[in-house]
C-alpha cells in the first residue's frame, strides 16, 4: 500500500469520526435513560463506531511516514482508545456484566466480531523496543552470572585428545557417506545396462503398447493432480482452508514492506527533529529582536491609550491568566459581553425562582436512580477528540500535497509552529519587564498627586506551623541512597523479578461467542468464551498501561483476578500480558516468596522493595499465583509455604497504586472458592472466569496446533477431534499434541499420515474437567460482586412488573364494576 492509500483511510476515517463525535455529543447531553435495553443500544453502538475506528487510526499510524500527521494521529489514536475504555466501563455499568453482546449492532453495519475486537497498538512496544530489549538482557545477564539461567548454553574448552577424537568421528562418517554414494552409482549404472539390454530385445509392436499405457497413466495423474490443485484453490478462495505454504511468500514480502516503512519513519522523524532545531536557531537569531521590539511597542500603545480615556496606569494580567496575550485577544469580546450584562441580571432572576421551584419538587430515593436512571458519564476524551478533529479540518483536510509525494516533513508549519512558540517565550519576558516599568510609572504618579504608593507592597502569605494539617502522608523510603540498578538487581537474584516467556496476545487463538446474543435476548444465562475473555484482557490490563495519558483519564483498574481449571491458559495470558507491554514481572506467589525476607522487618522491606521497583521499572506487572492460598482461612498443616503471609499488606499493596502508576496486579487461581470471599473481593477489582473451551475455540486450536506442521493433511478431520475432547482445556490439548510429535514422527509424516487413534491415545492418559470441578466453578462464579448485582436489578425489575400488572388488573376490575352499575341503572 502505497502513502496514498494510507493518507485515504486516513480521511475516510477523520470523516467517520466526525459523525460519531456528533452523536456521542449528544448523547452526552441527553436526559438519563430508564431503558436498560435501549441505554445498551445507545451505548454498545459508539462502543462498536469506536473500535472500528480506532483499528484503522492504528493502521494509518502504524504505517503513515509524515512525521507531522503522525503527531496528530498519536493524539487521536490515544483519545479514541480512552473514549472505547470509557464507554466499556459504561456497558459493565448498564449490562451488570463484563460481558457485553451487540450482534444486531454488527449485522446493521455489515462487520464481523473479528472487526469490533479492539487490536493493541503496536506503538506501545516498537517505540520502546530498545528499552525493553536493553531490560530483558540485563536480566539474563544477571541471572547467568548467578547461574540461575539453565537455558542459555554456556561455551566450554575442550582438550587436544578430545578434539582430535571428534575430528576423526566426523571424518569417518564422511568417508561413509562418500563410500555409500560411490557404491549407489555403481549399481544405478548396472541397473541401467540391465534395463537397456531388456528394451533392445523387445520388438516395435511392444514398445508401442508400452508407450500408449505410459501415456495413460502419465495423463491420468497429471488430471487428478490438477483437479486436486484446482479445489483446494477453491476452498482457500471461499475461507475453508487456511492459507498453506504456498502464500507464505506473499506474507514475507508484506513484513518486509512494513520494516521498511518503519525504517522510513524513524529516518524522517530524525528529519524533522533536526530540522525543528536548525528553524528554531534560525528564527532567534533573525527575529526574535524585531518580535520583541513590536511587542514591547503593542503594549506601551495599550497603556498609554488607556492612561488617556481612564488617567490611570493599567495593571498587567498574571502570567497563569495570559499575561499581556490575554488583554489583546479580550478586545474583541468586550462589546459582546457589555451588551450580554444587561440581560444576565433577568436571567439569574429567573434562574433563581426555577431553582427554588425544582426544590419543591418531591425528590427520588438513591435506591430508584441508581437502578431506574442510566445517565452517560462524562468523557475525559470527548473535547480532546473536538480539538484534535478541528485540527485535522484547519490543516490536513484539504492540504494540496502533491509537491511531496515523498511526505517529507513541511518546513512552513515547523517555523509556523515554532515562531508561536518563540513568540511567547518573548512576550513572557517583556511581560516581566514592563511590569517593574509600570510598577515604577505608578509610583512616580503617586508621588506626583502626594498618593502612597500600594502596589509595592505584597501580601505575604501565612504559614501554617502545626504541620498537621494540608499534608499527605508520604511513604517512607527504606532504600534512600541505593540506585535503581541495585534494587533491580536484588530482586532478579531474589527470584521476585522473572525472566517471562514472550508470547503475543494473537497466539491464544480462541473464538468469539455466536450464540450468546440471542441467549440474552430469550433472559437465559451465559457463559462467556475465551474470544470474550481475550477482549477483557485487552481493555482491562493491556491497553489502560500502555500509555501515560490512557493510566491517567481511564477508570482505574489495580487489580485482576483470572479463574479457572488447570490446563486453561491462566500463565499464558499473563504471559502474554508482559510480552505486549513490555512489562516486568514481580512474582509474589507464596511459594516462591517462601524464606525471602524473613520476619516482620522483612516483610515490611519486600512489600517497599516491590513498591518502589515496580513504579520505576514500570508498566509493571505484579504476579501471584494461586491466589486463593493468601486469604484461606486455616490454611493445610502440610504447606510450609506460609500462604496468610501478605494477608495484611497485600490490600495496602494495591491500595497504593494511583492513576499516575502503570503499575497492576494479577493474579490466578484454580481453586478460588477456598479463599475468604470477602476479602478476595476486596483485594480484586476485576472476576475474570475462564470457562472450559467450547466447540468454535476447540477447532480453532486444534487447526492452528496442528496446521503448523507441513506434513499434515488439511483434510484431517477436526471436527471428531473436537468432540472427543468435549471437557478437557485448551493446555491438556497442547501437551497431547507435544506428546505426539516428535521429531521422529514429524519425519515420519510424509509416508505415515497422523491418524486420530495416536491423539486418542495421548488425550486418554490426561484428566479432563469433571462435572463436579465445573459445577463447582459455576456456583462460585455465580456468587460474584458483578453477578449478584445483576440478581438483584433482575429481581427488583420483576417485582415492578409483577406491581404494574397489579395495577393494570385492579383497573380493569374497576372498569368492568362501573360497566356493570351502569347497565343495571
Amino acid at each position: 500500500m502505497s502513502n496514498a492509500t494510507y493518507n485515504e483511510l486516513w480521511k475516510e476515517t477523520q470523516n467517520t469520526l466526525d459523525e460519531l463525535i456528533r452523536a456521542d455529543s449528544c448523547v452526552q447531553n441527553s436526559k438519563p435513560q430508564k431503558d436498560r435495553n435501549k441505554a445498551h443500544q445507545i451505548i454498545s453502538e459508539l462502543y462498536v463506531k469506536y473500535i472500528i475506528v480506532c483499528n484503522k487510526l492504528e493502521e494509518c499510524y502504524d504505517q503513515i511516514i509524515q512525521p507531522q500527521k503522525r503527531i496528530l494521529l498519536k493524539k487521536l489514536l490515544d483519545s479514541v482508545i480512552g473514549r472505547v475504555l470509557e464507554l466499556k466501563h459504561e456497558l459493565v455499568n448498564v449490562d451488570l456484566s463484563e460481558h457485553s453482546y451487540y450482534d444486531d449492532i454488527l449485522i446493521k453495519y455489515g462487520v464481523t466480531p473479528e472487526d469490533v475486537e479492539i487490536r493493541i497498538p503496536r506503538y506501545f512496544r516498537r517505540e520502546r523496543q530498545k528499552e525493553i530489549d536493553d531490560r530483558r538482557e540485563f536480566i539474563e545477564n544477571t541471572l547467568r552470572n548467578v547461574g540461575f539461567l539453565d537455558d542459555i548454553v554456556v561455551s566450554k574448552t575442550m582438550s587436544e585428545l578430545e578434539a582430535v577424537r571428534l575430528i576423526q568421528a566426523q571424518e569417518r562418517a564422511r568417508q561413509g557417506r562418500v563410500r555409500f554414494q560411490f557404491m549407489k552409482e555403481i549399481r544405478q549404472m548396472k541397473e541401467k545396462s540391465m534395463v537397456k539390454q531388456e528394451a533392445e530385445e523387445i520388438d516395435q509392436e511392444n514398445i508401442e503398447a508400452a508407450a500408449i499405457k505410459i501415456q495413460k497413466i502419465w495423463k491420468g495423474y497429471k488430471t487428478r493432480r490438477w483437479i486436486r490443485k484446482r479445489r483446494l484453490d477453491e476452498m482457500l478462495l471461499i475461507g475453508m482452508l487456511p492459507p498453506n505454504e504456498v502464500t507464505m511468500e506473499n506474507i514475507r514480502q508484506t513484513d518486509k514492506i512494513i520494516h521498511y516503512r518503519h525504517e522510513k519513519q524513524i529516518k524522517f522523524q530524525e528529519i524533522y527533529e533536526k530540522l525543528i532545531n536548525e528553524i528554531t536557531e534560525k528564527i532567534r537569531k533573525e527575529r526574535s529582536a524585531v518580535m520583541e521590539e513590536n511587542i514591547r511597542s503593542e503594549i506601551r500603545n495599550w497603556i498609554n491609550d488607556y492612561f488617556q480615556q481612564t488617567g490611570k496606569i493599567p495593571d498587567l494580567p498574571s502570567v497563569e491568566s495570559g499575561g499581556s496575550r490575554f488583554i489583546f485577544s479580550r478586545q474583541g469580546t468586550e462589546s459582546t459581553i457589555s451588551k450580554s450584562t444587561g440581560v444576565s441580571s433577568k436571567e439569574s432572576r429567573k434562574s433563581k425562582k426555577s431553582k427554588t421551584k425544582k426544590s419543591s419538587e418531591p425528590e427520588k430515593s438513591e435506591d430508584e436512580t441508581e437502578l431506574s436512571y442510566f445517565k452517560s458519564i462524562p468523557s475525559n476524551f470527548l473535547p480532546e477528540l473536538v480539538n484534535l478533529q478541528e485540527e485535522y479540518q484547519k490543516v490536513w483536510k484539504n492540504k494540496d500535497e502533491s509537491m511531496n509525494p515523498m511526505q517529507e516533513p513541511y518546513k512552513d508549519m515547523i517555523e509556523a509552529d515554532k515562531t508561536e512558540q518563540i513568540k511567547e517565550e518573548i512576550r513572557i519576558g517583556v511581560d516581566e519587564k514592563l511590569r517593574d516599568d509600570i510598577e515604577a510609572l505608578q509610583a512616580a504618579l503617586d508621588r506626583d498627586k502626594g498618593i502612597k504608593s500600594k502596589r509595592g507592597k505584597k501580601t505575604q502569605k501565612r504559614i501554617r506551623r502545626s504541620g498537621k494539617k494540608n499534608k499527605k502522608k508520604k511513604e517512607k523510603d527504606l532504600t534512600p541512597d541505593r540506585t535503581t540498578e541495585s534494587l533491580f538487581e536484588e530482586l532478579l537474584t531474589q527470584g521476585i523479578i522473572k525472566l517471562y516467556r514472550e508470547i503475543p496476545l494473537a497466539d491464544f487463538k480462541v473464538e468469539k461467542s455466536y450464540a450468546n446474543y440471542e441467549l440474552v435476548q430469550n433472559d437465559k444465562d451465559t457463559l462467556p468464551t475465551l474470544g470474550d475473555i481475550r477482549q477483557l484482557i485487552k481493555e482491562y490490563c493491556i491497553l489502560p498501561l500502555g500509555n501515560n495519558l490512557l493510566r491517567e483519564l481511564t477508570p482505574l483498574v489495580r487489580s485482576v483476578l483470572i479463574a479457572g481449571p488447570r490446563g486453561s491458559g491462566k500463565k499464558m495470558l499473563v504471559n502474554a500480558i508482559c510480552t505486549e507491554l513490555g512489562a516486568t514481572l514481580f512474582d509474589i506467589t507464596p511459594s516462591n516468596i517462601v524464606g525471602k525476607y524473613p520476619g516482620k522487618t522483612g516483610l515490611i522491606m519486600l512489600v517497599h522493595l516491590i513498591s518502589k521497583v515496580s513504579r520505576l521499572l514500570q508498566p509493571s506487572i505484579i504476579f501471584m499465583d494461586n491466589a486463593e492460598k493468601a486469604f484461606v482461612k486455616k490454611p493445610p498443616k502440610t504447606d510450609k509455604t506460609d500462604p496468610k503471609r501478605l494477608k495484611k499488606d497485600l490490600p495496602k499493596l494495591i491500595k497504593s497504586i494511583t492513576n499516575e502508576d502503570k503499575v497492576i496486579l494479577i493474579g490466578t487461581t484454580s481453586s478460588p472458592w477456598d479463599a475468604d470471599q470477602k476479602l478476595l473481593y476486596q483485594t480484586y477489582d476485576k472476576i475474570i472466569y475462564l470457562p472450559r473451551p467450547d466447540y468454535g475455540s476447540m477447532s480453532l486450536v486444534w487447526r492452528s496446533l496442528l496446521y503448523k506442521y507441513s506434513g499434515i493433511s488439511r483434510q484431517f478431520d477436526i471436527s471428531a477431534m473436537n468432540k472427543i475432547c468435549d471437557g478437557f482445556t485448551i493446555g491438556t490439548i497442547l501437551d497431547a499434541i507435544n506428546e505426539v510429535m516428535t521429531t521422529k514422527r514429524m519425519v515420519q509424516l510424509r509416508t505415515q499420515p497422523l491418524t486420530h487413534a495416536e491423539l486418542i491415545n495421548a488425550i486418554s492418559t490426561k484428566d479432563p474437567v469433571y462435572r463436579e470441578e465445573e459445577d463447582t466453578f459455576l456456583s462460585w462464579f455465580s456468587r460474584t460482586p458483578t453477578c449478584r448485582k445483576k440478581q438483584r436489578a433482575l429481581e427488583l425489575e420483576r417485582q415492578r412488573l409483577e406491581e404494574a400488572n397489579e395495577v393494570m388488573k385492579k383497573k380493569g376490575k374497576n372498569g368492568q364494576k362501573q360497566k356493570r352499575n351502569e347497565i343495571s341503572a
